[in-house]
């Protein structure tokens, strides 16, 4: 089929080279010159594994170019994704200002081509977008919906870091839709995709990603708790929670239950805030829901006092993106921890390939510009350098080079914010941040000699 994506960011790079992938002709669709030049030259626009050699090999293949003309675009093909960001603002409301000039640049491409056209949100957007996508889409084309195009809503549930592999092996492929060829039409473009396929109404799908973003925010939020329970008790709060996640008949997912940092990213914060909007705009009362970025919150400051306790003043981050094997800084807990320690006069080296990669090619510059505007300058690709220049060693994220730190890296104070290894046997200070000691080495007892005075955060 030939298809056409507006907005290659996460989502609509990872379409592209996935569609590509399973044999469709695709047209990439962006403002931004830098993304356009990118994806012509066999380049990815983001960092995410496995999508380097997807690009490349697509558009070798010639399955996928890209554009800046929203006329050429919807012209060469059947149907349009939209994959254009939908920032919240400062009240939890979407920004859907994206999203809507896409759909203009639709319509009035829709006006001189006669062929049905299928529109397809992949957007994350609340219910009564689709609509109003399809009115705006109306007017700007002077064509009747349902009649010479429709508006689908396939919402995307991938996440950074395994997105290619989440695309390619969904546990489902849902499809909000009011037109029965519209349906099949999306049933035959994703017929190689593994996974149950569902269609259903539109208000419905468009519902279905913050719902479940909302509730994988709870989970990680309840682990977190239970898991500063059982460190209160020195318990392994771990152990706790894999015999809780045995219990699959009331459809537990066992990904999200794990007691560690707090949750980050572009989807979590965003989608739990909106559907609290939601409910506060229809005097709707759900305290369980309201009170997750509290609890979130709160396991930030859980991670800043750890790491001053230790009383040392040269501090190792490994890790600044809100998760391994991406580049996102976006919502990410660890720059809120950074913004704190910098403040309080700790002197921090930042290890991230990924991000340090990113400042390279431009990605992320306008975040860490906006969010702290000297933080590049604590960055480093040489994991060795802030090891060796660092008295304690944050450790963030699941990096598979992490796995040797212990052994490599004798005598330092480890703190751990994800439970990166299962067992500890460190000569030297380990604590994870929700669960008991679980070091079973003797100089974990040792007193930790402090060079600079506690202080109360």
């Amino acid at each position: 089929m030939k298809i056409s994506i507006f907005g290659m960011g996460y989502v609509g790079c990872v379409g592209a080279a996935c569609c590509a992938k399973l044999g469709h002709d695709v047209i990439g669709v962006d403002v931004s010159a830098h993304k356009v030049a990118l994806i012509n030259a066999g380049r990815p626009t983001i960092i995410e594994k496995d999508i380097e050699e997807l690009v490349r090999h697509a558009r070798s293949a010639g399955h996928l170019e890209a554009t800046s003309d929203a006329g050429y675009a919807v012209k060469h093909s059947e149907i349009s994704f939209i994959a254009v960001g939908t920032p919240s603002s400062r009240e939890g409301h979407l920004n859907l200002e994206y999203i809507y000039k896409v759909a203009a640049q639709i319509g009035e491409a829709l006006r001189d081509k006669d062929a049905f056209h299928i529109v397809a949100v992949r957007s994350t957007v609340l219910p009564g977008t689709n609509e109003k996508i399809g009115e705006i889409i109306e007017e700007k084309s002077g064509k009747r919906r349902n009649v010479a195009f429709t508006v689908v809503s396939n919402p995307e549930f991938l996440r950074e870091g395994t997105a290619v592999h989440d695309y390619l092996n969904p546990p489902l492929t849902l499809v909000g839709a009011d037109h029965e060829m519209a349906v099949e039409k999306m049933r035959e473009l994703y017929r190689d995709i593994p996974g149950e396929f569902i269609a259903t109404d539109i208000k419905v799908a468009e519902m279905m990603k913050y719902i479940n973003n909302t509730y994988h925010a709870l989970k990680i939020v309840f682990g977190n708790e239970v898991g500063n329970i059982c460190k209160a008790l020195d318990v392994d709060s771990h152990k706790v929670m894999d015999i809780f996640c045995r219990d699959r008949q009331l459809n537990i997912s066992p990904y999200y239950f794990k007691p560690g940092f707090a949750y980050g990213g572009s989807c979590l914060p965003k989608d739990s805030k909106a559907l609290r909007t939601l409910a506060r705009d229809y005097y709707v009362d759900v305290p369980v829901i309201n009170s997750i970025e509290e609890s979130n919150e709160i396991q930030k400051k859980n991670a800043i006092r750890l790491i001053m306790e230790k009383g040392r003043r040269k501090i190792g981050i490994l890790g600044l993106s809100f998760k391994a094997g991406t580049d996102d800084l976006r919502c990410s807990p660890v720059v809120d921890v950074v913004e704190a320690l910098l403040g309080k006069g700790f002197e921090l080296r930042i290890y991230d390939k990924n991000v340090k990669l990113s400042e390279i090619t431009g990605t992320n510059r306008e975040f860490i510009m906006a969010k702290i505007p000297h933080l590049q300058h604590f960055v480093y690709d040489d994991l060795e350098k802030v090891a060796a220049e660092s008295d304690v060693l944050v450790v963030t994220n699941k990096e598979a080079e992490f796995e040797q730190l212990l052994e490599k890296y004798p005598g330092k104070i480890i703190v751990d914010l994800v439970r990166a290894w299962k067992d500890v046997d460190y000569a030297g200070h380990y604590e994870g941040i929700s669960w008991g000691n679980i070091n079973v080495n003797p100089k974990q007892g040792d007193v930790l000699p402090k060079d600079m005075a506690g202080t109360e955060f």
